[in-house]
């Protein structure tokens, strides 16, 4: 029959994988620090680090700060032999980056890349831009360890497939995960850009908030939902696919085949439309913001008149959602005094002034790195879940 003392210690164990998890958020720092916050007993602390340290996940270097006597051992996470991938896929481009477990951008490269070229050529290149990317940081192929990718369209996040992808032909249930794993032995994530960008902008540059939209407006336009801090998808993947949201009772005709839908009003793709309308040279969101940026009166004025549109559907969305923190990210936030202007306007006009008290509506502050660095975190916290780890030093 086990003491007390011994059932005390059973229920404050913890798995190698959750030890991990205190060392790379930085609430412990030593072995003396895991006993404490954890509750186990020393030697079960020295099992789990030393099966960590074997495993090569973490190091321990004689630089606890003592002030005096025999300095304690500091742990960190071992980031050298780790590496992942961020991808971001867009319409017209695509960008990796090769980060390290530890979030430490280590190199990056984008090039123009048409989606439509279908899965094969286009993943062909990610995978040549990836091992690229390795042999230009010194790093081998072994030492990844996840890979993220975001798609422009709806995903199946538990299988990684893009689902009738409007704007992806020939990619609808194409096995991406299998495609990188049969090529580099790890496994990949597959996720809505908007999702992985609002991750990224969360675990960035608001790591305080737990309630935040990430807003894209930039070909099409979609919304990313962090609740409690973590990502919300939804039931099938598809939450915040908030571009087909019909506005008032206006009638532009949406790819969708429906009329009125957000996209299709306030897109990067649809304000293009009504320039050229108008004479003037643009095929793009990029265009758009082009002509704003030289004083163009009716780019700014339809720039300003989508961020009102924009912002009576997330008026709704903020009374319903109650966010602390909406950021507005894609290209056409790259005018984001004209975009803000108008999203602001409607917001504060049309939100509950609860739900508004306290809210900031603030432009991207990881830019056009967004999707790539929130896909590597999407990688990184699959490499490192408690889960993941527990499996490698079982293995």
């Amino acid at each position: 029959m086990s003491s007390p003392s011994d059932r005390n210690s059973a229920a404050a164990s913890h798995s190698p994988g959750e030890v991990l998890a205190l060392i790379g958020s930085g609430a412990v720092t030593t072995r003396a620090d895991i006993a404490r916050v954890t509750k186990m007993a020393r030697s079960t602390v020295s099992q789990r680090v030393d099966a960590l340290i074997a495993h090569g996940l973490v190091d321990e270097d004689a630089d606890g700060g003592s002030t005096g006597g025999r300095p304690p051992r500091r742990l960190a996470l071992r980031t050298r032999e780790h590496a992942v991938a961020g991808v971001d896929l867009g319409a017209s481009h695509c960008r990796v980056a090769l980060m390290d477990i530890g979030g430490t951008m280590l190199a990056s490269h984008e090039e123009p890349l048409s989606i439509g070229d279908g899965p094969d050529s286009v993943l062909r290149h990610v995978e040549r831009t990836v091992r690229a990317l390795l042999e230009e940081t010194r790093r081998e192929p072994r030492t990844l360890r996840s890979i993220g990718v975001g798609v422009p369209g709806p995903v199946e996040f538990s299988t990684g497939r893009p689902v009738d992808p409007p704007i992806m032909p020939g990619w609808h249930q194409y096995p991406i995960p299998e495609f990188f794993a049969s090529r580099f032995g790890v496994r990949a994530l597959v996720d809505n850009d908007v999702n992985v960008m609002a991750l990224g902008e969360q675990r960035r540059a608001f790591p305080d908030c737990r309630y935040l939209l990430y807003i894209k407006v930039g070909t099409g336009i979609g919304c990313g939902i962090v609740a409690d801090g973590k990502l919300h998808r939804g039931a099938q993947g598809c939450a915040g696919d908030i571009g087909h949201i019909r506005v008032g009772d206006l009638d532009d005709p949406c790819r969708c085949g429906n009329s009125g839908c957000l996209e299709a009003v306030a897109g990067g793709a649809s304000l293009a439309a009504k320039l050229v309308a108008l004479g003037l040279d643009a095929t793009s969101g990029s265009d758009v913001v082009r002509l704003v940026r030289s004083g163009n009166r009716d780019a700014v004025r339809m720039v300003r008149e989508a961020g009102r549109a924009v912002g009576e559907v997330l008026a709704g969305l903020v009374n319903f959602f109650n966010p602390d923190t909406v950021v507005m990210g894609g290209a056409l936030a790259a005018v984001h005094d004209q975009l803000l202007a108008g999203v602001r306007e409607a917001v504060y006009r049309r939100s509950h002034p609860l739900a508004t008290q306290l809210l900031r509506i603030e432009p991207s502050r990881t830019g056009e790195n967004a999707a790539a660095v929130g896909a590597g975190i999407l990688a990184i916290e699959h490499a490192l879940s408690p889960a993941q780890v527990n499996r490698l030093v079982a293995g």
